[in-house]
């Protein structure tokens, strides 16, 4: 069901392919393929989750917090925004890149970085908000996807956006996923945390028909690390001005997204899956994969709904897109798994390698061997996302 690149097209193992990088879209590209009828809807569903993040909603309100009116939070939100990116480009020029929203601006900075092809996140995680919309989820979710598969139009072959999958709704879910692996889906997004939008875990039965059918395509499933709801709080208190005490919190939060579809048993029932963690880090990973099958072995911990070690499941179907991890590459590669390593660009955030990727990679495999660097920097990539 996805769509055949053509010999000219193919993505070879001498490119290099960034796993992880990022597109801004704005509601406004969302609603331009929506009926305008169902635009106030949208509206008032992306405005209410912008007040309930404002307000600290689903995470430990300050005790004695004024309260505030609808108008004053999205306000006060936008404010934080616009400091946030204006804090961004003075530190990192390149979020004020064209290439963050402009296809072929895209193109033209993937070109002077030495990168064929890039998978493309949203930074909008439409599943906070699109469960809510009252009127036309379903035209919500296809407009959503649509500005996506419009932006990779300019060059489907190099710009691989990752199409965002609702789940509150799972007739809808594998609707979507049919209609966008005709478009010539390569990538499918899910949220991290299926209790964050009020779900199940993800190895509650109610996903089986959607992960039977994914696993029939030979889609990967992403997981983009994001802000856990629970670290909002943290946030609140973080007394840096880009929160970094919270952001280094942020990827180990994935600990619990690994349990769940691991111990959960949800690649012992599904075992063709593929599941991508993006910025998830690399050195904890080892520790924790050693730990989950010590337990199991030495500890006396049961996990019923699997047969094999933990690690047995997670090097088989679980991979990792990194960054620019020198240390954890070097010594941690072997106990991950080197054919489950993706490296990525995270273009435009303020750790991206743009425009200088070429020179960061052969500095963090300096001590690597030819035939393992080509497996993280393209292969892989080229495996799991079918280009």
């Amino acid at each position: 069901m996805t769509a055949t690149l053509s010999e000219s097209e193919t993505v070879s193992q001498e490119d290099l392919v960034s796993a992880d990088s990022h597109v801004k879209m704005t509601h406004e590209q969302v609603k331009a393929h929506m009926p305008s009828a169902l635009h106030e809807a949208y509206d008032n569903a992306a405005s209410a989750y912008d007040a309930r993040m404002s307000s600290g909603a689903g995470a430990v309100n300050r005790a004695g917090a004024v309260q505030k009116t609808t108008e004053q939070l999205e306000a006060e939100r936008e404010a934080e925004r616009q400091a946030r990116t204006e804090q961004l480009i003075a530190s990192n020029a390149v979020f004020g890149r064209a290439g963050y929203w402009d296809p072929a601006e895209r193109l033209k900075d993937m070109d002077a970085d030495g990168v064929r092809a890039e998978v493309l996140y949203s930074e909008v995680s439409a599943f906070r908000y699109l469960s809510t919309v009252r009127d036309g989820v379903g035209e919500a979710v296809r407009g959503f996807n649509d500005a996506l598969h419009e932006f990779s139009s300019a060059d489907p072959a190099r710009l691989i956006v990752s199409y965002q999958i609702p789940i509150h709704d799972i007739d809808l879910a594998v609707a979507e996923v049919k209609r966008v692996a005709a478009l010539g889906a390569r990538s499918l997004q899910l949220p991290v945390f299926p209790a964050e939008v009020g779900e199940q875990d993800y190895f509650h039965v109610r996903y089986e028909p959607l992960f039977a059918l994914i696993e029939e395509i030979g889609l990967p499933i992403c997981l983009h690390i994001g802000l856990r709801l629970s670290l909002d709080e943290l946030a609140q208190r973080d007394p840096t001005p880009q929160k970094g005490i919270m952001v280094t919190m942020t990827p180990l939060m994935t600990a619990e997204a690994f349990g769940m579809f691991v111990m959960g048993g949800v690649f012992e029932r599904f075992p063709r899956l593929k599941v991508v963690f993006v910025e998830p880090g690399l050195t904890w990973v080892a520790w924790w994969l050693e730990t989950v099958d010590d337990m199991v072995a030495r500890q006396g911990y049961r996990f019923p709904a699997i047969t094999e070690r933990p690690s047995d499941y997670f090097r088989r179907n679980v991979h990792l897109t990194f960054i620019d991890e020198k240390l954890g590459l070097e010594r941690m590669r072997d106990v991950l798994g080197v054919s489950q390593l993706m490296w990525s660009t995270d273009f435009p955030h303020p750790v991206t390698s743009w425009p200088n990727s070429r020179k960061v990679i052969d500095e963090q495999f300096a001590n690597i061997p030819a035939d393992e660097r080509q497996m993280m920097v393209a292969g892989n990539a080229i495996r799991v996302w079918n280009l």
